[in-house]
C-alpha cells in the first residue's frame, strides 16, 4: 500500500508542477512548491530506498501539513476562496490531494522517523529569507503575511511567531501520532 500512496503522490505531485511551471522559476518562491517539491522527491527515495528515507518522507509529511494548514486555515479565509485553492487547478493537486495522500501515507503506511526539528529549520530558513526579500523589496510576497513593507512590524513578529509554532506543533504531533 505504501508503494502505491507514493507513486500516487509522485503523480499527483508532477500533475500539479505541469499546471504552475508556466510561471517559470518564480514558483519557487511559494513555500507550497517546495513543499511539494520535497514531497514528490522524499516519495521518489522512498521508492527507491525504502525505510532509510523515513527521515525525508517525515520531512514531506510535514512540510505539506503546514501547507494545507496555512491554505485552510489562513488563505481561504483572507479571502482565497476555498474552491479556487483547494478544489481546482495546481490548489487541487498541491494543497489538496498530494497533502492528503502522502501524509496518510507517511503517518498509516510506512516506517517513521521523528527529527522534529528539521521541518521547523527548514521552515523557518524559507520564511526568514522570504521576509528579508520583501524586507528588501527585492520580493513582493508570495503570501500576504511576507509582506513586510504592508504591514506593521508588531504583525510581521506576530506572523512569524505563529507559523514557528504552527510548524513546531505540526512537526511535534505528526512525530507523536507516527509513534
Amino acid at each position: 500500500m505504501a508503494v502505491a500512496a507514493n507513486i500516487l503522490a509522485i503523480a499527483f505531485g508532477l500533475a500539479g508542477f505541469r499546471l504552475s511551471i508556466s510561471r517559470g522559476w518564480s514558483i519557487f518562491a511559494f513555500y507550497t512548491q517546495i513543499s511539494n517539491l520535497v514531497a514528490v522527491l522524499s516519495s521518489a527515495a522512498f521508492l527507491a530506498f525504502g525505510a532509510s528515507a523515513s527521515w525525508f518522507r517525515y520531512l514531506g509529511a510535514c512540510m505539506l501539513t503546514m501547507t494545507f494548514a496555512v491554505t485552510l486555515f489562513v488563505l481561504v479565509p483572507m479571502g482565497g476562496g476555498f474552491e479556487k485553492l483547494m478544489l481546482s487547478g495546481v490548489g487541487l493537486f498541491h494543497h489538496t490531494l498530494c497533502p492528503l495522500i502522502s501524509i496518510g501515507s507517511y503517518v498509516l503506511l510506512e516506517p517513521h522517523a521523528h527529527p522534529w526539528a528539521i521541518p521547523v529549520a527548514v521552515t523557518m530558513a524559507y520564511g526568514f529569507t522570504m521576509l528579508g526579500l520583501n524586507a528588501g523589496d527585492k520580493f513582493d510576497g508570495p503570501y500576504p503575511f511576507f509582506r513586510v513593507n504592508h504591514q506593521s512590524k508588531l504583525a510581521t513578529v506576530l506572523w512569524a511567531v505563529a507559523l514557528i509554532v504552527l510548524i513546531s506543533a505540526i512537526s511535534l504531533a505528526i512525530s507523536a501520532i507516527a509513534r
